[in-house]
């Protein structure tokens, strides 16, 4: 799809919401035509006793009063973020794996394949914290809808036509906006939408400009603003009581500095959806088909590399039906479906990364559940399917190289469960799942960049990696402990990976070269994760916790990152609730101790692991929000209270910021 065609289609969409709404609006007077919409789900979950979740909405995102999603990524047991302060996407962690296809990250169920090799994450998810309606995260493997992945899955819910037009109205409008100190600078988020006789548009932009925030010793951070110009518009289409079409695009535009070059960003993603659910309970049916196109542009700096453009292209589809029967007593759950992904990305005059290369991967799945009595068992399997293909020329030395080759395994995935209790409910599961090498490490090549010389060549012959997994945990939920109206829940789980034919970057003496490996033998990674939620009504509390351990290789720095976890991270919120629960005021604490990092050896040939790295630091910040009318909401942050001077763990560049206050409204009607 041609950039023209791209901004055509995006600019019809954004054309034909605003022209709808007013046509709409217009018989918002006649109350009895008014037809809520049922919110379009497009990306349909089955809730098993294993499946490891956390939903993190817009209003827990705002608590924590940062510019970007790292803080309260940060803030979830089992997981954490590369962070930079000069790098405007966001680089998912779960349990020590990232990037690379080994924690697939999505928005609306779009999956975001970019990548590039440097010294940073092995590739980001660009998407404006402002448009989003919550984030959903699953730690371990996902045998289901966006699946494929080692280690876990994350998708960003943009907004959409439920968010902005209330229930019982035709017309809506949404506004976000805040200001912040320490150069966080103006953000302002303005939505309008429509829904009448079963179709509904809605439309949103947002503009967030910063600049160069200071640390806990006021020095100012280089190139830690962005220039951000984000928006979307979805059509949402009702047939009777039992169909539902969906089509959306989320634009996403931003230009700032990092790795010694100035960088405009450009994400398109566009889908299309659609949902049959006649009631009975045998057809419970969502298929999902989309397309994605990210491009990386330096626009300016003193190197060489002036002009670099990296881009990606994807596209997929999947669907799922979901039935429910019973037999012989036992309840039975069972979801089946498939996945398609296709994968295009290149470069020009992109350095090491690949000029070109193409990836396919297939998933077919059928995910069960079955209840009789207090047991539970959960069964489930998916077959995962990838082929990679491309071609280059390296140099005089090297020559020609091709890459050709495919790979398929059976992943299975099994839960057994007892309510021992009400309130307590023991878990065992036991997995298999499958990584692909990616394009960026089956295809690298070239030459280091600057004074620092430097060979990297291809691996055609790189296998997957490939993991067995065992989790063990505990599901509790508990209500009238202390009053009629409180709730408990918690999880906590210990889980065990074995990781075989892990690849890394390695030196390869008889060439001179650095290329990507698969590492002979079975690499372990072991955790703890505590996630705890009190809510008494007028007072609520949380808490997480990870305790992680890894004996993964070294990443070897510049082909990716350091991705060990801190030994520990501790996160808790505590806020309550006043003047009739109109005024919400609380505050929120995250302890970070040091941990494992990676360096080199004297002759720069091996990666190697530094041990009791980084310094432990505190972060304490405040929250308050008034609920002024039933549209009206006004809310304020203070993050890093105390002012402390720290370099976030898992840092690329930069301290993290300084004191910062934040002032927002949000104004829904």
């Amino acid at each position: 799809m041609t950039s023209r065609s791209r901004w055509l289609l995006a600019s019809s969409a954004l054309g034909t919401a605003f022209l709808l709404i007013p046509a709409l609006a217009s018989a918002q007077s006649d109350t009895d035509q008014t037809q809520s919409l049922k919110p379009l789900v497009v990306r349909a979950t089955q809730a098993q006793p294993g499946d490891n979740s956390t939903s993190i909405s817009h209003k827990t995102v705002q608590e924590h009063g940062s510019r970007k999603l790292d803080d309260v990524l940060r803030s979830t047991a089992g997981v954490y973020t590369r962070q930079s302060s000069q790098q405007a996407g966001v680089a998912v962690n779960i349990r020590g794996f990232e990037g690379s296809g080994r924690v697939n990250m999505s928005i609306d169920g779009v999956r975001q394949s970019f990548g590039f090799t440097d010294h940073e994450a092995a590739g980001f998810t660009y998407v404006d914290p402002n448009l989003l309606s919550g984030i959903d995260i699953s730690r371990g493997q996902v045998t289901g809808l966006g699946g494929g992945a080692l280690a876990g899955t994350v998708n960003f819910h943009t907004l959409g036509v439920d968010d902005i037009v209330k229930d019982g109205q035709t017309f809506g409008a949404l506004s976000r906006v805040s200001l912040g100190s320490n150069s966080a600078g103006l953000q302002s988020m303005i939505g309008v939408g429509a829904q009448k006789d079963g179709v509904g548009v809605v439309a949103a932009i947002d503009r967030n400009v910063s600049g160069d925030y200071k640390d806990g010793d006021y020095n100012s951070v280089a190139h830690s603003g962005q220039n951000l110009t984000s928006g979307l518009a979805k059509t949402e289409v009702h047939i009777g009581t039992d169909q539902t079409f969906g089509f959306g695009a989320v634009i996403y535009n931003n230009n700032f500095y990092a790795d010694s070059y100035y960088q405009t960003i450009h994400n398109n993603t566009m889908s299309a959806n659609y949902a049959y659910t006649p009631g009975g309970d045998l057809v419970d049916f969502v298929s999902h088909v989309y397309y994605n196109e990210l491009n990386m542009k330096y626009t300016g700096g003193t190197g060489s590399y002036v002009g670099r453009k990296i881009y990606d292209q994807g596209i997929g589809g999947d669907a799922q039906n979901t039935s429910h029967f019973n037999v012989h007593g036992v309840q039975i759950t069972s979801a089946n479906g498939f996945e398609i992904f296709h994968d295009n990305a290149g470069s020009r005059n992109g350095g090491v990364n690949p000029g070109t290369g193409q990836q396919a991967q297939v998933g077919v799945f059928t995910n069960n559940t079955l209840n009789y009595g207090i047991f539970s068992v959960s069964p489930s399997l998916r077959y995962q399917y990838f082929s990679e293909n491309g071609n280059g020329y390296l140099s005089t030395g090297y020559g020609n190289y091709v890459i050709n080759q495919s790979h398929g395994k059976v992943e299975p995935k099994l839960t057994l469960a007892v309510q021992a209790t009400p309130w307590l409910q023991p878990y065992v599961t036991w997995s298999e799942s499958m990584r692909a090498p990616t394009v960026q490490e089956t295809m690298l090549g070239g030459e280091h960049p600057g004074t620092v010389s430097a060979s990297f060549i291809p691996n055609p012959y790189l296998k997957p990696e490939t993991d067995t997994g065992w989790e063990f945990g505990t599901n509790s939920s508990a209500h009238g402990i202390f009053t009629a109206d409180d709730a408990f829940t918690a999880r906590g789980d210990f889980y065990l990976m074995n990781v075989s034919n892990y690849i890394t970057g390695a030196y390869v003496a008889s060439q001179k070269a650095y290329q990507f490996q698969n590492i002979a033998g079975t690499s372990k990674v072991d955790g703890v994760e505590l996630s705890a939620k009190y809510d008494a009504g007028f007072a609520f509390a949380t808490f997480d916790y990870t305790h992680s351990h890894s004996d993964l290789p070294a990443t070897f720095s510049g082909l990716g990152a350091s991705q060990y976890l801190p030994d520990n991270v501790v996160a808790t919120t505590v806020a309550g609730r006043l003047l009739q629960r109109k005024l919400t005021v609380g505050a929120n604490y995250q302890f970070t101790s040091g941990g494992w990092t990676t360096g080199y050896n004297s002759t720069l040939t091996a990666a190697t692991t530094v041990p009791n790295s980084g310094d432990p630091y505190n972060i304490v910040g405040l929250f308050a929000s008034y609920q002024v009318t039933d549209n009206i909401n006004v809310h304020g942050e203070v993050a890093n209270l105390l002012n402390a001077d720290y370099t976030p763990f898992l840092s690329t560049t930069g301290n993290g910021p300084g004191r910062t206050f934040y002032v927002g409204t949000e104004v829904r009607f």
